[in-house]
């Protein structure tokens, strides 16, 4: 695109703005060579970018970007073996410092439920590098000074220096003390030529012996170190050299850990200068409250809502629709003087190159922009002075130039087109250029004050009238601009609202000629209809602002109701299997705990009072059934199956299933209000009939001895037929073994295996011991050696 047309409209001052909000050097670089571009694929996915940074600010997260130093010039050096400095490996640190911080950020962005694209297509191409970053942070302070700790022998060598300096200053001080401070200048130790020295008086320069390293400018004070001292300080510069071989030791090192990893710090370094770049044009959006243009498809115009110029304050500037549409391609615009006629043409022009190079737009959002090739403009002063052209010739050199370039895939700017010369030879210049950039099929806007451009606007079938509106009243522009309606004269009318002679007025009107007076009635009509239509249609946009503002409040409704059902019936499923969970936990403890209680004592029964309490802890299991009663979904399917178990009646002797616990047992006894004991083993319980389900009527209803009561369970599909402990610590294999043992038992198994292996024999020795002990056990033995010989134990329990 031509460069022209970014000095024309200023385009600079964007390039500045966003180059302020930049913190990297790359991203700095690239906004001061922002560009339009005119690959719609490159300009859609540079709008995109921005427009995951805006998602990100409305999610409240903020990528951790800061401010960081070129190390490309550090990288060059390292590619030719140079060691660097701790400045420049500080640098370093701090790129990599950041990258952490990137890949931490990138690890909450993946729990959004939104999608990133491009972020996480940068975030993803960063490389840690985390080796490399903790050795330069265990050496490297963010000054670049080296670490004490980064060597133990630079450790060694600081603190001998420090012990050394403070030696050094103890001698000093002794002698500021002493009686011959009255010798010295200033009671203070200072430094020369890197050796610690006293201010000495000149006239006592023999009283201390050592070594003068300097004097003041008056020659009055000699900086002398004195004799005590000079060892001292021979051995602190040996130190310091020392340690001075130490650090560029350990720079070389770190220098030297980082040239295999040079492609992927350069790599690193481009991603965050253009995640960076990507930062500020977003933050350039947020300062202009700007929003992301639509590229317009094939057949579409542009087409842009409520636009203003960036440069303009957000709060005052006068926002305008501009449009192309299907039925025209050029807009010719008339009206007074400071109405806003140029800022229009700079608006759409601005605008234009703003999207194409991939920025946010100060328009409404679902503003249109096209794609053009080339963007020209003719605006301003064209004289100059150098080339002696005058305003007229600069213009037309100007226009020379965009004829010759034009074609279909451009825009044309041109404010006051055929200025500067003799009006009835500037018009008709005017509207054959026009023609002729009609022909080319570009899109074109033209300022004028031609009267004669409004006649042609209006027979040209690709051409339309627009005008920015005066208000006759307060004699000012309103800066609005009116696409359709060409502008009136109104010279005549403000001399006359101003007070001018009305004879002079009327001589005026006078040598109007007749064509003009009907082309301002003409003009005076349409104004006239063009605001009856505006009323008329802001009333029925109100009417369709209404019925779909309600539209929307039902769709919301709706929507809203069919969300809150899925949301109450998963509710009620996730707190009905809460309520199960939670039970059926509660009493697999109370079964484990009497299970431990046979197993401790040897016996099959256990204490009465302990068997009582055991049973009220199984009887306060029961549902809660204040908890599922505002369960709304769960109450019909309650209700039915009350129903049908209220008609099958029970009868002592019956064997039922006891519901909450899922075991089988026998009715013994009816109680009041519809209870009844049942009997599940050892174990009495007193429950309501709808927690019981007849399985089978008594078979011995003829003989007063009731049935013998049993807990009966069904095979579950989760207990295996044997139980693998190898591997496990003994004491967490005998509870999996205790455990298993009470599963095993539930589920009716006869027989199961417990495979132990072999090991020092501890494990499977403790599995026999427990096996010994246990009642329901009838026998265990080896397994056979095709099934694991003694590193599996067959256990038979009895029989029920």
């Amino acid at each position: 695109m031509n460069h022209k047309i970014f000095e024309t409209l200023e385009f600079d001052r964007i390039r500045q703005e966003v180059k302020g909000y930049c913190q990297h050097p790359l991203a700095s670089e690239k906004s001061q060579s922002l560009t339009a571009m005119t690959n719609r694929k490159e300009i859609q996915q540079a709008l995109d970018e921005v427009e995951e940074f805006c998602r990100l600010d409305a999610l409240t997260l903020e990528m951790p970007l800061g401010r960081v130093n070129d190390i490309r010039p550090s990288l060059k050096r390292l590619e030719i073996q140079a060691s660097l400095n701790g400045q420049e490996l500080a640098g370093i640190l701090q790129l990599l410092t950041l990258v952490k911080g990137l890949l931490n950020f990138q690890g909450r962005l993946q729990e959004e439920e939104e999608a990133f694209e491009w972020i996480q297509t940068y975030l993803d191409q960063l490389i840690a590098l985390a080796e490399e970053r903790r050795a330069l942070e265990a050496a490297i302070e963010v000054d670049g000074t080296v670490k004490d700790g980064a060597s133990s022998r630079l450790m060694q060598i600081r603190r001998q220096l420090h012990n050394e300096e403070n030696n050094i200053r103890r001698q000093l001080n002794q002698i500021i003390k002493s009686n011959k401070s009255a010798y010295l200048s200033d009671q203070l130790v200072t430094i020369r030529n890197d050796r610690y020295v006293l201010p000495v008086q000149h006239s006592y320069r023999h009283a201390f012996g050592g070594i003068v390293h300097d004097q003041s400018a008056s020659g009055q004070t000699l900086y002398i170190e004195p004799q005590v001292v000079v060892e001292s300080n021979n051995r602190l510069q040996a130190l310091k050299r020392e340690e001075k071989e130490e650090i560029e030791r350990i720079l070389a090192e770190l220098c030297a850990n980082l040239v295999p990893v040079l492609a992927d710090l350069a790599s690193n370094n481009e991603l965050l200068g253009h995640l960076d770049f990507i930062h500020a044009k977003f933050q350039l959006a947020k300062a202009y409250q700007a929003s992301k243009p639509v590229l317009a498809q094939v057949g579409d115009q542009l087409a842009l809502k409520a636009a203003y110029h960036p440069y303009l304050d957000v709060d005052t500037a006068v926002a305008n629709d501009i449009y192309f549409s299907s039925d025209y391609r050029m807009i010719i615009i008339t009206g007074p003087n400071t109405g806003g006629k140029t800022i229009t043409l700079k608006t759409v022009g601005l605008i234009q190159l703003m999207a194409q190079s991939g920025l946010f737009i100060t328009a409404k959002p679902g503003s249109k922009v096209e794609v053009f090739d080339e963007i020209f403009a003719d605006i301003g002063d064209e004289q100059s002075i150098e080339q002696n052209l005058s305003t007229f010739s600069g213009h037309m050199t100007n226009i020379i130039q965009i004829l010759e370039r034009v074609d279909s895939q451009s825009l044309v700017l041109v404010d006051e087109l055929g200025s500067g010369t003799d009006p009835q030879e500037g018009a008709a210049l005017a509207m054959a250029i026009l023609n002729r950039l009609s022909d080319s099929q570009a899109k074109v806007m033209a300022t004028t004050h031609y009267p004669e451009l409004k006649a042609f606007s209006y027979e040209h079938p690709a051409s339309i009238n627009a005008s920015v509106e005066f208000n006759e009243k307060t004699l000012s522009p309103t800066y609005r601009l009116l696409i359709g309606e060409p502008g009136r004269s109104n010279a005549i009318d403000i001399a006359s609202r101003l007070g001018l002679d009305q004879d002079i007025i009327q001589e005026a009107r006078s040598y109007i000629s007749s064509d003009s007076h009907n082309l301002n009635d003409m003009l005076l009509s349409l104004d006239e209809q063009r605001q009856k239509f505006e009323r008329k249609s802001k009333q029925l946009n109100q009417n369709m602002q209404k019925a779909d503002d309600l539209l929307h409040d039902l769709k919301l409704a709706y929507q809203a109701m069919r969300e809150d059902k899925e949301k109450y019936l998963q509710r009620a499923k996730k707190e009905a299997n809460e309520i199960v969970e939670k039970r059926k936990k509660q009493s697999d403890k109370i079964l484990q705990d009497i299970r431990q209680w046979q197993l401790d004592q040897g016996k099959s029964q256990v204490k009465e009072h302990e068997m009582i309490d055991k049973k009220k802890a199984l009887d306060d299991l029961t549902y809660e059934e204040q908890q599922l009663q505002q369960n709304k979904v769960l109450k019909k399917a309650k209700k039915e199956k009350a129903a049908q178990e209220a008609a099958k009646t029970l009868e002592v002797g019956d064997e039922v299933k006891v519901i909450p616990y899922g075991q089988e047992g026998v009715v013994m006894e009816e109680r009041e209000d519809d209870e009844w004991v049942v009997q599940m083993g050892i174990l009495k319980m007193t429950l309501p009939r709808k927690d019981l389900k007849l399985l089978r009527k008594s078979k011995q209803a003829a003989t007063d001895k009731p049935a013998r009561a049993s807990v009966k369970a069904s095979k579950a599909k989760s207990v295996s037929s044997s139980l693998d402990l190898r591997g496990e610590r003994y004491d967490d294999a005998m509870k999996r073994l205790d455990a298993y043992i009470d599963a095993a038992l539930l589920a009716n198994y006869g027989q199961v295996t417990i495979i132990h292996g072999h090991g020092t024999g501890a494990l499977r020795k403790g599995v026999q011991n427990y096996l010994k002990r246990h009642s329901r056990v009838v026998d265990f033995h080896f397994a056979p050696y095709n099934m694991g010989g003694n590193g599996a134990t067959i256990v038979k329990f009895k029989e029920d």
